[in-house]
């Protein structure tokens, strides 16, 4: 299928051949789901831990006799029914994460970027390169309506554009290799530049 590309001032630019099995799919929202939830789980610390009976700082002295006191027989004060004593099968430093093959990872990539040129949120631009001025691409980025955007340049990013893009609310910028279902879905706006493509369609076939 054929995009309309611009320039980042609002020009046209030409237009570029999108690939129909990377950008014309029907997005299916079960395979978007497994590929996100790949990723937050594999995000995910997963450093919380409690202490249990062996850890918490008590001496391990008999509390009081075993027999003739009435009351039940324990060992130690670090006992789980104790206040203060270890937990009983609390959380533990452990991953979150879950085996997802490369095959339906790339399914899922995919996906997510049908989904946006299906709902007419993909934009295609010439190239992203500034000269560093932070003030001068917030102008531009203002006059094309982009709020909520995610730009994903080629195998690298220009260094000039990634320095006056920090500082603007919304917008990231990503290489290609750096492209991922959450970050496509979660902003409204994807830009891709024509390098990017190239880059993307090189990847997923």
């Amino acid at each position: 299928m054929k995009a309309d590309a611009i320039k980042l001032d609002g020009k046209t630019a030409g237009s570029v051949d999108l690939d129909d099995e990377i950008f014309g799919l029907e997005p299916r929202a079960d395979i978007l789901h497994r590929v996100v939830r790949w990723q937050r789980n594999k995000a995910q610390a997963g450093t919380h831990k409690v202490k249990t009976r062996s850890e918490v700082s008590y001496s391990t002295k008999k509390i009081y006799r075993q027999k003739g006191t009435g009351g039940a027989r324990h060992g130690a004060r670090s006992a789980p029914i104790f206040r203060g004593g270890g937990i009983y099968k609390g959380p533990v430093v452990r991953s979150h994460g879950h085996e997802l093959t490369k095959k339906f990872r790339k399914l899922g990539l995919r996906h997510a970027l049908s989904a946006k040129m299906a709902a007419g949120e993909l934009v295609v631009i010439e190239n992203a390169e500034s000269d560093g001025k932070t003030s001068a691409l917030a102008k531009q980025i203002k006059a094309l309506g982009w709020k909520r955007a995610l730009i994903i340049d080629g195998a690298t990013v220009n260094e000039g554009f990634a320095k006056a893009a920090a500082n603007i609310q919304g917008l990231d910028v990503l290489p290609s290799m750096g492209a991922n279902v959450y970050d496509i879905l979660k902003r409204d706006t994807l830009v891709l530049t024509k390098a990017g493509v190239e880059a993307l369609e090189a990847r997923l076939k």
